[in-house]
């Protein structure tokens, strides 16, 4: 073979050896590019905040009666009624015993999608079991003007362990009546988050009258809880449903990085500790990496982390072009942050309250079309949120 031929053989071999790699590069699958938050700074002078209610301890969630009274959570253990004019009930009788240390207490709180009718209630908590244990919980009660009564546990994580971290936990109804529990992995025990014959790091789903729906992922599979909705996640503090699909999106903690926004469906698996783009608080790697086939991606993820808890869909006119949106409460570092969608994927990040320099616990929307949040301290706030005059 000539010299000239020789290099053109290795230039055709080269250029055949690239376009293969290029093809296998194409092939490889989408959700190991999950898109990263920008961190956008705070915006201010777009929204104006008032104090609606004050001397809460550590409020954990809020939830709005159908006479606009609002019903808050308090981790200690209370539950209140801040009425109209901002005036804090008493604390109310009945409430569920709870383990009140580390993140653990009394923590959401949700209507029954017939309560004009039936006065239901349902909580989520942190329940003490035997020799310093505790689990997550959920439980229903009817809703009387001081009282809780006719209460009720229809759920209980199990095995309750030792320690006060990762509890969850969001209550929210789907549109078939069925009640979606989110959990944490109770940090100590990460790498049960993969195991099905658990609670921990699962979201669950039943009927409100603590029974299975026959058709959950896992009924009928030997040695896997039939409540299992879906698995993998570490520490999911927000959940909502979206206005127009009804489907369940949730927010969840990573570590050190991976605070991800996840829509969960039926049986999959989340990833977590197997997947994440977070790192240990030492700055130690966690798991395999970021990716791992049949591990699902997350829709969006934070890196620095946001700390999310509570979250909503912003379906009114009030703030202009927020129709849509999603709304999350921030601890660190503490802000409200706002996704714009645009096909099932963040369009848009923005933040808003930087100045404040408060944990917010829980964002929900008024009948007022304004919005509510949960100040997480020990003297908090309630909170009414509405745009700026000179918007």
């Amino acid at each position: 073979m000539s010299a000239d031929r020789s290099k053109s053989f290795r230039r055709q071999s080269t250029g055949f050896a690239l376009a293969v790699l290029l093809s296998l590069v194409a092939l490889l699958p989408a959700y190991a590019q999950a898109p990263r938050s920008p961190t956008p700074a705070p915006l201010s002078g777009v929204v104006q905040v008032e104090t609606v209610a004050k001397g809460l301890e550590h409020p954990w969630a809020l939830e709005f009666l159908p006479d606009g009274r609002i019903l808050v959570t308090e981790r200690p253990g209370r539950l209140r009624i801040v009425a109209r004019d901002g005036r804090l009930s008493k604390a109310l009788d009945g409430v569920p015993r709870v383990f009140a240390r580390g993140q653990g207490g009394l923590l959401d709180i949700a209507l029954d999608p017939h309560f004009a009718e039936n006065r239901l209630i349902y909580l989520s908590y942190a329940e003490p079991g035997d020799n310093n244990t505790a689990g997550t919980a959920a439980a229903r009660a009817r809703l009387g003007d001081d009282r809780l009564t006719e209460v009720q546990v229809i759920y209980r994580q199990q095995p309750k362990v030792e320690g006060g971290n990762h509890f969850g936990s969001r209550l929210v109804f789907a549109r078939d009546g069925t009640l979606f529990i989110t959990q944490g992995d109770r940090f100590a025990y990460r790498e049960r988050a993969q195991d099905l014959s658990v609670g921990f790091g699962k979201i669950m789903r039943i009927n409100p009258d603590s029974s299975v729906p026959k058709d959950n992922p896992f009924v009928g599979r030997t040695g896997a809880l039939p409540e299992i909705w879906s698995y993998g996640h570490r520490n999911v503090q927000g959940a909502a449903l979206h206005p127009h699909t009804g489907q369940l999106w949730t927010v969840e903690h990573g570590a050190r990085g991976g605070d991800e926004l996840n829509h969960p469906e039926a049986g999959k698996n989340y990833g977590w500790p197997v997947i994440t783009y977070g790192v240990d608080y030492s700055g130690a790697k966690i798991g395999e990496g970021a990716a791992k086939p049949g591990m699902e991606q997350p829709v969006y993820y934070w890196d620095p982390v946001i700390a999310p808890s509570g979250m909503t869909f912003y379906t009114g006119e009030v703030f202009s072009g927020w129709n849509g949106s999603i709304l999350i409460g921030s601890l660190t570092p503490g802000l409200l942050v706002r996704l714009a969608l645009k096909d099932g994927r963040v369009a848009r990040e923005e933040r808003y309250l930087g100045e404040l320099r408060e944990r917010i616990r829980d964002v929900k929307q008024g009948s007022d079309g304004l919005l509510y949040l949960v100040t997480d301290n020990s003297d908090g706030r309630l909170l009414r949120v509405k745009p700026s005059p000179s918007r």
